[in-house]
């Protein structure tokens, strides 16, 4: 519903136009909103036009106009002056006010739909009957975005986005739960993915810019119809898991280029330790210090390349050697070799998958 202060806030600004004084009344007879004092309108009068069938009524210097809603009285407007400028700017006042009314109400029913659509909570019928009470297309190809925000306390984040993507349509904001904001637009095509990571990239150069916060950001696949868009919203949810998990220095992570770090974590936890225990047995990867870590991360990161990877690392390549011969007496596994390699790259994902699952309980 809306708010007391929206209604007279707009009587307010009408009065300071037309000079004519007005008074909004609620179906309880209680006055919610006014510019005079209204004491030459009783409750009585209220409730017995109300009850008439017309639309509007003068009593006095009084008059009255109803603001329907779907067809039923919301409001009762009282507009104070003698004449008819008086009556007609109070018609302008009931259109606008019945505007907004119907303005607001779409949008708490919007915001309730696209919560109860990522959620799941809709039924088929259901979905597609209040997708067109709220005019909304259903067969648009749409992608659905996580934006996590660190240290957001006073929810700039939102009011940020709020603000980028207002003049833009085919788009919705809403939240499910506190700490992530869920975007959830329509793109131009089914395959769209270059312009889904544009938005994605602009939103997080746009969180730096303007208020400094470090923004994570997710985005599922693009789904063709409307009942499908909470698929796209576990996808992101998912997405932004994995990436805080395998990804980390990553901050926006799409679902569809999660490769290996999605399989690993839909594995058991058991599963997952057994494995790290047949390969190194006990304690073996947590005697690894930060320097052999990042040799190794680094070594991965050029496709194992000794030479690319001694360059980079600002070290001999006999130092680099060693460090990997090291790191075969310690573990059994020669990184050199693919194989190899690819166990251990595996490995140290399962391990990193291990200790965020640990932390969570």
């Amino acid at each position: 519903m809306i708010s007391n202060q929206i209604i007279q806030s707009s009587i307010d600004e009408l009065k300071s136009i037309t000079k004519v004084d007005f008074c909004v009344i609620d179906m309880d007879s209680i006055v919610v909103a006014t510019t005079f004092d209204g004491e030459g309108v009783s409750r009585e009068l209220v409730d017995h036009f109300i009850a008439s069938p017309a639309d509007s009524q003068t009593v006095g210097d009084y008059h009255m106009l109803k603001i329907k809603e779907e067809g039923e009285v919301a409001y009762v407007l009282v507009s104070k002056g003698t004449g008819t400028d008086a009556y007609m700017i109070g018609r302008i006042a009931v259109s606008q006010i019945q505007n907004l009314v119907i303005a607001y109400k779409e949008h708490f029913d919007k915001n309730n739909f696209f919560q109860n659509l990522l959620l799941d909570n809709l039924l088929l019928v259901d979905i597609y009957n209040r997708a067109k009470k709220l005019h909304i297309d259903f067969d648009t190809p749409r992608v659905v975005y996580l934006i996590e925000t660190q240290n957001d306390k006073d929810n700039v984040s939102m009011e940020i986005l709020k603000n980028m993507f207002e003049n833009q349509s085919g788009h919705y904001l809403t939240a499910v739960e506190k700490k992530n904001i869920i975007l959830v637009k329509e793109v131009n095509a089914q395959d769209a993915y270059d312009e889904v990571e544009q938005t994605a990239e602009v939103i997080v150069d746009m969180m730096n810019a303007e208020a400094m916060l470090i923004t994570r950001v997710s985005y599922g696949t693009i789904v063709s119809e409307l009942k499908e868009v909470s698929k796209s919203y576990k996808e992101a949810k998912m997405a932004m898991d994995v990436g805080k998990i395998f990804y980390i220095e990553k901050p926006i992570n799409a679902y569809s280029m999660l490769g290996i770090g999605r399989l690993i974590y839909q594995l058991p936890v058991n599963l997952c330790r057994v494995f790290i225990k047949e390969i190194f047995g006990d304690n073996v990867l947590e005697d690894l210090d930060d320097e052999m870590l990042t040799t190794v991360q680094k070594f991965f990161d050029n496709n194992l390349n000794v030479s690319e990877t001694s360059r980079q690392l600002f070290v001999h390549r006999n130092t680099l050697v060693y460090r990997i011969e090291k790191l075969h007496q310690t573990t059994g596994l020669d990184i050199r070799k693919f194989e190899d390699a690819l166990t251990f790259r595996i490995a140290l994902m399962v391990v990193n998958y291990m200790r965020y699952i640990d932390s969570m309980e």
